[in-house]
């Protein structure tokens, strides 16, 4: 069995990576947006030896073939890269799934395939992309943790801390951040203090 953490910062680069696990950070997502193959291989390589010396587990957004090659703990699927990802590979290599999901049709695609975790969102406005679904509201984390069973649930999209910690008691068991953190005047102190208000008995991942 794997541990999740409750505090799941997405981060763009694996700069963000080396800052954060120093500081508490157990479970973190790299989001590498538009950098050639050799660039994304390179940051994939080096948050993953952060992690490990960290004794953090590491997710890889959408570059499964990276993760692969680099033996990560997770790689997260968004609905399009659930079309494209190798999900047999993936098993085969030992690496867990995430998926993000945005209403019903969405989450049977991504129970389809197994996954370790699902993420639901967002849950409230986010300034960070356009998004095309409305806020979820956190009605629908209860439902949501009804219908995937054991499998722990993902809150994401527009969450500061006093509202990560509604999410964790309306049905999440984790809470993803973007723009609190990395947009943050002080991103380490903010980490430290989403560390110590989210953190409990930590989720079982299935293995």
């Amino acid at each position: 069995m794997s541990m999740l953490d409750p505090f799941y910062p997405v981060v763009p680069d694996s700069g963000w990576v080396a800052r954060l696990v120093p500081a508490g950070a157990r479970l973190i997502q790299l989001r590498i947006k538009e950098q050639p193959p050799a660039e994304i291989r390179r940051q994939v390589k080096e948050a993953k030896a952060i992690c490990a010396t960290g004794g953090a587990q590491l997710i890889v957004n959408d570059y499964w073939q990276a993760a692969i090659d680099e033996g990560c703990d997770y790689v997260h699927l968004g609905q399009e890269d659930l079309v494209d990802a190798d999900v047999k590979a993936l098993r085969r290599a030992g690496i867990r799934i995430g998926v993000s999901t945005h209403d019903h049709a969405e989450l049977d695609k991504g129970l389809a395939v197994d996954p370790d975790y699902v993420a639901l969102g967002p849950i409230y406005p986010t300034l960070l992309k356009k998004m095309p679904f409305a806020p979820q509201g956190t009605a629908r984390l209860a439902e949501w943790k009804r219908l995937i069973g054991d499998r722990p649930l993902v809150a994401i999209g527009g969450l500061t801390l006093e509202r990560a910690l509604i999410c964790l008691a309306s049905g999440a068991d984790i809470a993803s951040v973007v723009g609190d953190i990395v947009n943050n005047a002080d991103p380490i102190a903010q980490t430290k203090a989403w560390i110590a208000a989210t953190r409990r008995k930590p989720v079982e991942a299935r293995s």
